[in-house]
């Protein structure tokens, strides 16, 4: 794959006028004494986003109504773009670049629709909701996030061709030559008062999950090796070149963590890594993490000088701001000082040139969302999912697990049993009573997950239940149980509890973490640990995603490339009606020392 043509892209930011240096009041003169010439100085302000994934607007679609959430955060690119305004008026437009760290075009509906209903890669199809907003706000640099390879590498390529600005990826490389597939980085020239260009370096890292969790669509044509390995490849090379402020835009968390094990050599949550071990970066913007940091400083081992990284909150809630102060020394400039802070997208209104400029998309994407394809009989929702077995998490399996029964049928395979997982992804899904449109039944699975079908055994499930069991907080029998503070212990997500349905369990939540899955059965008898059976799973966790023990090693026996989103909407339309009573029921259940817990 030949490189990106704006693969060594320089962008020239010129100051604007006004900004004249003031000559000093004399002192008394005095035969034998000068004072020095005072030092020249310049500032500049980065700004930077992250993991937008797909919010133009202050809107939720699976809701079909503004977006809010507890803390009374508000979302999208319109928030953002009033933000950025801000500062660029106060800072002054040619001291300011803007950032992205990652994950663009997944997420919506809106992305969604213009990657599969009404695709951008189509012949004279629509220019992407996303590049149309971040070209408009005028952003100077992305990197690549995991997510943007959700929908196959030619959508990428389309939106790449889209944007007004490079998108970054040093360490995705073409598989064939290992050169880079994706700019590596885009260098920058802020032009000062004083004569003196400082040239800013933007590198941009993704992350290496993508290798497994998009194996479909990128196996044998990219490649991702680590971020450290790339960050310490491409820094002195950027510092060669000139640059005097280099910033990572890095699709990567701070924590040093993985969450797919061993299932690669390379770290998954990485940023915190490069700013300790590579030399000459000044600043990191994180991303991938889905957490808001406002500044974290990282001691370089090898320069003993302050890295300093922030993550601005996802989908648009947050603006991190980088602000440089820089001495001219020797003949060169040097980082005196970086300060990082968030700013509050909740605390603006949306740019009205932003929310015209795609309201017809927003209005396509709302009239599609409210399609009816199908009734219920029962109101089902997530509000208690992640403690009980509800029916609509029973809903997700028994799709998954018919899916994969007909896939099966009149093979090898045919005659095993099928189970299913499925996870709690939003705590506010809900099908009504009644219709049932697109947005009730996507809103159940908000990722482009797609479907596979992995060969275990009833000792392999046994571990893995026992790994997804680790979601619950450690609680002594009779102590009093709270739901707020029962769930996400030592911080595992919702979309890392796995209930799986075709078997029976009780999970005492009083005994330590990998002894509490009791009474395990099949068929109402003991499960055999020999026994051999078909798990309906998703292509996150059958590539590693979350560590969950041996299903990533487990024999594949099928895979599908539609989204399970889309496969739940097809069997509701096909069903017609959705009778909870027909598949609902209730397979596992929390208990302590034999007493349920509710």
């Amino acid at each position: 794959m030949p490189l990106n043509r704006r693969t060594f892209l320089e962008s020239s930011v010129a100051v604007g006028a006004g900004a004249a240096l003031t000559a000093g009041v004399a002192a008394p003169a005095e035969a034998h004494e000068r004072r020095p010439k005072p030092a020249k100085r310049y500032s500049f302000t980065v700004m930077g986003t992250t993991d937008l994934h797909g919010n133009v607007f202050n809107w939720d679609y699976f809701t079909d109504k503004e977006f809010d959430d507890k803390a009374h955060n508000d979302i999208g690119l319109a928030k953002i773009s009033t933000l950025v305004d801000q500062v660029r008026a106060a800072k002054g437009r040619r001291n300011t670049l803007l950032i992205d760290a990652g994950d663009t075009i997944q997420g919506t509906q809106l992305s969604y629709y213009y990657a599969k209903v009404d695709p951008i890669t189509k012949a004279g199809g629509p220019v992407h909701p996303m590049a149309q907003a971040m070209n408009a706000i005028g952003y100077d640099a992305a990197a690549l996030g995991n997510h943007e390879f959700n929908y196959g590498i030619p959508v990428l390529r389309k939106f790449e061709e889209q944007c007004d600005f490079p998108l970054l990826g040093a360490n995705a490389l073409d598989a064939k030559t290992l050169r880079p597939a994706f700019p590596p980085y885009s260098m920058h020239r802020m032009c000062t008062p004083h004569g003196k260009d400082v040239k800013v370096a933007i590198l941009g890292l993704t992350n290496p999950g993508i290798a497994i969790w998009d194996k479909a669509n990128v196996s044998g044509k990219m490649v991702f090796p680590g971020l450290e390995e790339q960050a310490a490849k491409w820094v002195p090379k950027l510092r060669s070149m000139g640059a005097d402020v280099v910033v990572v835009s890095a699709h990567s968390g701070s924590s040093g963590t993985s969450s797919y094990g061993d299932q690669l050599p390379h770290i998954e949550n990485a940023a915190g890594l490069v700013a300790e071990q590579v030399p000459g970066i000044d600043a990191i913007l994180v991303g991938h993490a889905h957490t808001e940091i406002a500044e974290y400083r990282v001691k370089n081992k090898e320069t003993g000088k302050d890295v300093v990284l922030s993550e601005p909150l996802k989908w648009g809630q947050r603006l991190t701001t980088f602000d440089f102060d820089l001495v001219w020394e020797k003949g060169r400039w040097v980082v005196e000082k970086v300060a990082a802070q968030v700013l509050n997208s909740n605390a603006v209104a949306e740019d009205p040139e932003i929310t015209g400029l795609l309201a017809d998309e927003h209005r396509k994407v709302v009239d599609y969302v409210n399609q009816v394809i199908g009734t219920s009989t029962a109101v089902m929702t997530t509000a208690d999912a992640p403690w009980k077995d509800e029916p609509i998490i029973d809903l997700i399996n028994v799709v998954q697990a018919e899916t994969v029964r007909a896939a099966l049928a009149g093979g090898a395979h045919a005659a095993l049993p099928v189970l299913s997982q499925a996870s709690c992804f939003s705590r506010t899904a809900r099908i009504p009573v009644g219709a049932i449109s697109i947005k009730d039944a996507a809103g159940l699975y908000p990722f482009e997950n797609t479907l596979e079908a992995r060969l275990m055994t009833g000792a392999q499930l046994k571990e893995y239940l026992e790994y997804s069991a680790k979601y619950y907080v450690r609680t002594a029998a009779g102590a009093p149980v709270d739901t707020a503070k029962l769930t996400n212990a030592d911080g595992t997500p919702d979309y890392n509890y796995d209930a799986v349905s075709g078997l029976t369990y009780e999970i005492d939540i009083a005994q330590p973490a990998g002894q509490r899955i009791v009474g395990l059965s099949f068929e109402g008898r003991p499960l055999d640990p020999a026994a051999q059976f078909v798990l309906a799973v998703n292509n996150y966790r059958a590539s590693g995603g979350g560590a969950f023990p041996h299903v990533a090693n487990a024999q594949q026996l099928w895979a599908n490339s539609d989204e399970i989103r889309n496969t739940i909407i097809q069997w509701v339309k096909a069903k017609g009606t959705v009778d909870p009573g027909l598949f609902a029921s209730v397979d596992w259940k929390l208990t302590r020392d034999g007493v349920p817990v509710f």
